[in-house]
């Protein structure tokens, strides 16, 4: 899912399940409870007809509220009430309790008198509706806003095909010639088509001016007639007037800008309403009102609900600063005084982020109560510490230490704490220094993720924000109640404040820590303190436990949760494992607190998981053949000789039942037989303790016959991501796997009774060889404190360091082969740095591995193919470097010079300009006291101008040695000419990855990187420098369950079943995470898959249109994901009939894809195929051709020329030659497609056969063409010419091949079929209410539950 299926809801998930049929069927109850049925409810506002409201009994009054708010005939009103039968409605209160309330109740709305906070709440509302065409919010990044430019490439047009006039279907009308830099081959890359023009967008002018007057707050005797504010109004007319908020509305006043006088004007046109009032005195302001209400509701929602978080664009156009009061407002009452309006106080974070954990989860609709407070909270949270964040660094916000220098100064704002990451007190003086210092608040913070997903009860952590805004890294942290008050050394009753010379234990922490240790792969183990006594802790020593004023047990310094990371940590006379040496391992990184992933703990013990069966099943073998010879048994003799010349046969796959407590990861792992090919052969030989070494040379996968890869040693590791489907049948075939199984059963017992030593010795040896801790079974788990300088140990711990090096050397031997296999066989296809890194991730591999990714593919035999790999990690590297040198390089910059320097560093990082010289802006303002007293006040205060000496070839120097030293890569480019020419990079990627890194905004306009004449870029072209912010995601557990259960169903080709697990999904996400979610946008492209393959296509469309405006919100219009959906919706709308809409939308995403990876790239050929048969569709042969041919030549690149994708690129390319009745070439890109076939499926298949036909037909109409040229020079003009039959192809047939290329397959079923499948499902279903089928289906689920669906 989006690669965010992590182990850890996967198990939550099942065990609240327990695997039995029964839970499933329970949650299936209690769903039904939610969606309890609605009713309908008829609401009578003043001045407008009674409508019809469809609500739910959950809601509550005030989400009415909400919904009149927004309704285009009743949004000017904020103050009233809900009435039934004259009673108040109590906002906060459920539907479902209010008495008397039910079908057609009618609900008055009745206007109630303003206070101060209603009626600025009132002009607040009324600027939102004047502003909600205005995309100005999204692009400044405020109040959760962002880009979505979908509509302007459908015209509105999609889904309400009935109405509209059938434009698709006469191709005349349509223009398919796209821009030139759209085409293949093009050069050129542009970036203003980034964001087209929204005609939507040009505002319309209601008001010239609405702001707060000059003579607010009213005087006392004016309060006392019942004044609130005044507001000062410039109308589109050129009127000025004076307006009064009085407790009983709007009205006019005699004020005028400098003559004060409160009295009513004549006419004073009182009106509740603001609206109603601007309505009365300017006629221009009702006629564009009403017309920008029509269209705001016109909009889709989707383009207009605010993001859980905020997203930011890195590019924008000039936008006209307008007067605006609320903005005014807010900057500087700083919103603290009605922060999301809650009434006269600040937030208590602390309190809301715990609270919200403490509710109760005992059954669905309590945990969906529970896990939706949990994200409001966590949004909110983040919000408000990006802001803070921000004003800490812009200087707004004063220390809490003032005294202090400006790196050592702490902050509170808002009930939140913040630092900044810098080394205070050489707190991280051995760690090494600032580095350390910058890397730890991340580290923190996924160790404070990891703790949330365990989600242990009476254990809590802090909420941790870690934001990154102009060079600095600053962490927001929620306030332990009573902390402030006390020293540290006080109240910290476990763990250690000095890194390990003293620390101190605590039974209640201990017991809540062991609940962790087993999902984290935590082990309990005793330190030394100072006086030499053991003190036991079940977390590394930085972990500190403080008991609050409130009485909740925190954890806090959660940075060394995983364990450390070997390959990073030279150590004096440590020995890595030879498959680290031999790469070159350990090496010193800038600081000591490199750490394992934890996505690389789940695959490393479940890989050693595989090893311990096996061993246990090879000893088990070996043990029943000796007693075999022995005893003559020679009914199984036979059958295990056998399998003792062939322990390959272990290669199959092992899924563990699920009673298992062997095994921590069994409930979660299905894993795939491949895993095995590495270690199975020289297992015998391996010694305890080590890993059968891998030879990587034999890594690489070769190619077998029929064109598919062979499985490479290190397949999957990864069992939660990507495992293939297996048959339960595998395991029977291992004679020793049943018994290891049934033994593993019975010592789960763990008392060991009724075990032979024997078997008890088999399970020692194979604990032993894996390395667990415990000698009885089955557990890995990783001791956090190894080699952390200072901590010294009472025990011997050869063990675990040993583990420390086998998961290190795991990484390099395992870990990268299997991803870059994975980029091999296009099962991972990253498009940019951000999915690369994501990718990497989920392997667990941490982004400091990207030089050895990189080598491993340079070093491959098959390197051609990961061009596109290679490129995108190179990319990635070089922006990284600069990023690390920007970070220090903006430290030095005072604010005013703050744009000015950020050009200056863009220009001598991409323009080829060599003299770029910085401007100093030393000419608009001149001061005329040169005093320098207190000027190093805010971080970056500093009176610097260092940066402007930077030039081109320095920081490509820097850049080159950043990379030797940090990634121990060596670039071979002095500039970023030679960079672009050497790795085939382009410079508008270099710019949209290093602007997306550091949170740059530029204006969007075509820069000319490659002038030497001047540089690209002017102080002018940077808009704005946003926040990166880095938070905790908390996860809807229950609907990822039916997510995946619905995936499985739809697996098992149980289609209806599956739609409506993810419908259910589907409700459930929106239950908790609201409307807008990566999540979501997952399950809204799935279930338009499923809906396009059972035949609904107008519900295709509908669902894909929703995933593609939710994918442009959440991640970005530019995101890889937002690439794919565009592609999806195409197809559908091509289904749709709606031939032009869907030829925008390709193109749209080709500019899109030309921008973030250009053209070279295994998603472009499916791109172009998509493309070229739309085109061959609308007959425009020869531009078709060119996308067919690029498509083509870039399939055969990526997947080799005996690909079957090739086969039927040239099988498209054909098509197109028969069309314009080019028969030689269409016969001579047919025979390639047909020779492929027959070599890779052979002669018989159907693909084989069907090449054949077709070449047959081509041989003829070629035949027949030559006939009629010969009979035309033989007879000159008065030929008798047979008509020459040219075929447009039949919309269905393109759209056949588009299912096809698209990896959508319908299983076509004749009449019989569908009876025999009836008869078939009703026997299941008699099956299953006997009951027989619940221990299988729920084996079925649990294997096949973690199925990607989308391909």
């Amino acid at each position: 899912m989006n690669g965010v299926a992590g182990h850890d809801q996967a198990e939550e998930a099942d065990s609240k399940q327990d695997g039995s049929a029964d839970a499933e069927d329970a949650n299936e109850q209690e769903v039904i409870v939610i969606q309890d049925t609605g009713f309908t409810v008829k609401i009578q506002a003043p001045g407008t007809e009674p409508f019809d409201l469809q609500v739910s009994p959950q809601e509550m009054v005030q989400e009415i509220h909400q919904v009149l708010m927004d309704r285009e005939d009743t949004c000017h009103r904020t103050c009233f009430s809900l009435q039934l039968d004259g009673n108040v409605l109590d906002n906060f209160a459920e539907l479902k309790s209010i008495e008397g309330l039910q079908e057609a109740s009618l609900l008055k709305v009745v206007e109630e008198p303003y206070t101060v906070r209603e009626a600025r709440i009132h002009v607040r509302h009324i600027r939102d509706l004047l502003k909600s065409l205005d995309p100005s919010d999204a692009y400044n990044g405020v109040d959760c806003n962002s880009l979505s430019f979908l509509s302007v490439f459908t015209d509105g047009d999609l889904g309400d095909t009935g109405k509209r006039k059938k434009k698709g279907t006469e191709l005349e009308q349509i223009d398919c010639t796209p821009p030139e830099h759209i085409l293949p081959g093009s050069k050129e890359r542009p970036l203003v088509p980034l964001q087209p023009q929204n005609k939507d967008w040009k505002p319309m002018q209601c008001l010239k001016v609405l702001t707060m007057s000059g003579w607010n707050p009213p005087p006392g005797n004016r309060k006392m007639h019942g004044d609130l504010m005044y507001l000062y109004v410039v109308t589109v007319e050129d009127r000025h007037v004076s307006i009064t908020a009085s407790n009983r509305g709007f009205y006019l006043n005699q004020s005028t800008t400098y003559t004060f006088n409160p009295k009513p004007a004549s006419p004073s046109f009182l009106s509740h309403s603001l609206v109603e009032l601007l309505s009365q005195i300017s006629a221009a302001f009702k006629k564009n009102f009403t017309a920008l209400q029509k269209k705001r509701v016109q909009r889709h929602p989707f383009e207009r609900i605010a993001t859980p978080f905020q997203v930011y664009s890195w590019t924008a156009p000039q936008i006209d600063h307008a007067m605006d009061c609320v903005r005014a407002e807010d900057a500087y009452t700083s919103r603290l005084g009605y922060e999301e309006h809650i009434p006269g106080q600040t937030r208590d974070w602390n309190e809301e982020l715990q609270t919200t954990r403490e509710l109760s989860r005992k059954n669905l609709p309590e945990r969906l109560l529970r896990e939706r407070a949990i994200f409001k909270v966590h949004s909110d949270f983040a919000g408000a510490a990006t802001r803070g964040a921000m004003a800490v660094i812009d200087g707004n916000v004063m220390a809490i230490n003032p005294g202090e220098e400006t790196r050592m100064q702490m902050f509170i704002w808002n009930n939140i704490f913040f630092s900044l990451g810098f080394d205070v007190r050489d707190h991280y003086r051995e760690l090494g220094g600032d580095a350390a210092a910058h890397v730890a608040p991340t580290n923190d913070l996924n160790g404070v993720r990891a703790y949330s997903a365990v989600d242990v009860e009476g254990l809590y952590t802090l909420g941790t924000v870690v934001v990154d805004y102009r060079g600095y890294r600053v962490t927001a942290q929620s306030i332990i109640p009573g902390i402030l008050e006390r020293e540290q050394e006080q109240s910290v009753i476990y763990g250690s404040i000095d890194f390990g010379k003293t620390v101190v234990s605590h039974p209640k922490y201990l017991e809540l820590l062991e609940k962790t240790s087993r999902p984290l792969k935590v082990q309990r183990h005793s330190v030394l303190n100072e006086k030499d006594t053991a003190v036991e802790l079940c977390s590394s020593v930085e972990c500190k436990g403080i008991i609050g004023n409130d009485g909740r047990h925190y954890i806090l310094d959660l940075l060394r949760t995983f364990p450390p990371d070997l390959n990073f940590l030279p150590v004096e006379g440590e020995e890595l494992a030879p498959e680290s040496q031999k790469l070159g391992f350990p090496r010193q990184l800038r600081h000591r607190l490199a750490c394992l992933r934890q996505e690389l703990i789940e695959a490393f013990v479940e890989h050693r998981y595989l090893l311990f069966m096996k061993t246990a099943a090879l000893q088990l073998m070996q043990q029943k053949a000796n007693k075999d010879k022995t005893a003559a048994l020679h009914d199984t003799s036979s059958a295990d000789a056998e399998s003792e010349s062939k322990p390959q046969a272990l290669e199959a796959s092992e899924q563990v039942p699920d009673g298992m407590p062997t095994s921590p990861t069994s409930s979660e792992s299905t894993l795939t037989p491949d895993d095995l090919e590495a270690t199975t052969m020289s297992e015998k030989s391996v010694p305890e303790n080590q890993e059968a070494p891998v030879d990587l040379k034999s890594e690489v996968p070769t190619t077998n016959t029929n064109g598919t890869h062979e499985p490479s040693a290190a397949e999957r590791q990864n069992g939660g991501c990507d495992s293939l489907l297996e048959g339960k049948e595998a395991d029977e075939n291992i004679p020793g796997l049943a018994q290891a199984k049934e033994l593993a059963e019975s010592l789960a017992a763990e008392d060991g009774s009724g075990i032979d030593p024997k078997s008890r010795e088999v399970v020692l040896n194979a604990c032993k060889a894996v390395g667990s801790i415990s000698n009885t079974s089955f557990d890995i788990r990783f001791n956090p404190d190894i080699f952390s300088p200072g901590v010294r140990f009472p025990d011997d711990i050869q063990k675990q360091k040993q583990l420390l090096k086998d998961a290190a050397a795991f990484l390099v031997s395992c870990q990268i082969p299997s991803f870059v296999k994975d980029c091999l066989d296009h099962s991972s296809l990253p498009m940019d740095g951000a999915t690369m890194t994501e990718a990497l991730h989920q392997r667990g591999i941490n982004v400091r591995y990207l030089g050895n990714v990189l080598e491993f593919v340079d070093n491959m035999p098959a390197k051609a193919q990961l061009e596109h790999i290679y490129r995108i990690g190179i990319g990635e590297l070089i922006t990284r470097c600069a990023k690390h040198i920007f970070k220090t390089y903006l430290q030095g910059v005072e604010l005013s010079a703050l744009s000015a320097a950020v050009s200056h560093f863009l220009n001598c990082l991409l323009s080829s300009f060599p003299e770029a010289v910085a401007h100093l802006a030393a000419d608009e303002l001149v001061s005329r006291r040169k005093s320098r007293k207190r000027r190093n006040r805010v971080p970056g205060g500093g009176d610097n101008t260092a940066w402007a000496s930077l030039t081109p070839s320095e920081l490509w120097k820097n850049i080159t040695s950043e990379a030797q030293s940090y990634y121990h890569f060596s670039l071979q480019c002095e500039s970023v000419d030679q960079a672009v020419e050497k790795y085939g990079l382009q410079k508008i990627t270099l710019l949209r990855e290093i602007s997306i890194k550091t949170g740059v905004q530029i204006l969007i306009k075509e820069y000319n990187f490659d002038s030497r004449h001047k540089p690209a870029f002017t102080e002018e072209d940077i808009l704005n420098i946003f926040p990166i912010v880095k938070h905790v995601n908390p996860k809807a557990s229950d609907a990822f369950h039916f997510f995946q259960s619905g995936q499985a169903k739809v697996q098992q080709g149980f289609l209806k079943e599956g739609c409506e697990l993810i419908n259910e999904a589907l409700n459930l996400f929106n239950n908790v995470y609201g409307a807008m979610h990566v999540e979501i946008c997952a399950c809204l492209r799935l279930l338009a898959r499923l809906n396009y393959i059972m035949g609904d296509h107008p519900e295709a469309l509908s669902n894909q249109q929703k995933a593609v405006l939710m994918s442009e919100r959440v991640l970005g219009i530019e995101h890889p994901n937002t690439i794919q959906e565009y592609m999806h919706l195409a197809l559908y709308c091509f289904a749709n009939g709606q031939l032009s809409t869907a030829l925008k939308l390709l193109y749209r995403a080709r500019y899109l894809l030309l921008v973030v990876c250009g053209e070279d790239h295994p998603e472009m050929a499916l791109l172009d195929s998509n493309i070229g048969l739309v085109l061959h569709g609308v007959m425009e042969f020869d531009l078709s051709l060119r996308f067919l041919e690029n498509a083509l030549a870039i399939n055969s690149k990526y997947h080799g020329p005996r690909s079957l994708k090739v086969a039927l690129s040239h099988h498209l390319v054909a098509r197109v030659y028969e069309s314009k009745a080019e028969f030689r070439s269409a016969l001579q890109h047919e025979k390639e497609g047909y020779t492929i076939y027959k070599n890779q499926v052979g002669e018989a298949h159907e693909k084989t056969k069907e090449s054949s036909e077709y070449l047959k037909y081509l041989t003829q109409q070629a035949v027949a063409l030559q006939r009629t040229m010969n009979e035309i020079y033989k007879n000159g003009s008065n030929a008798s010419i047979m008509p020459l039959k040219f075929t447009a192809p039949s919309m269905t047939s393109v759209l056949e091949q588009l299912n096809i290329i698209n990896g959508i397959i319908f299983i076509p079923l004749s009449q019989k079929d569908l009876e025999n499948l009836k008869a078939e499902v009703q026997r299941r279903q008699l099956m299953q209410n006997s009951g027989k089928m619940e221990e299988q289906q729920a084996a079925q689920l649990e294997l096949d539950d973690k199925l990607p669906v989308d391909d």
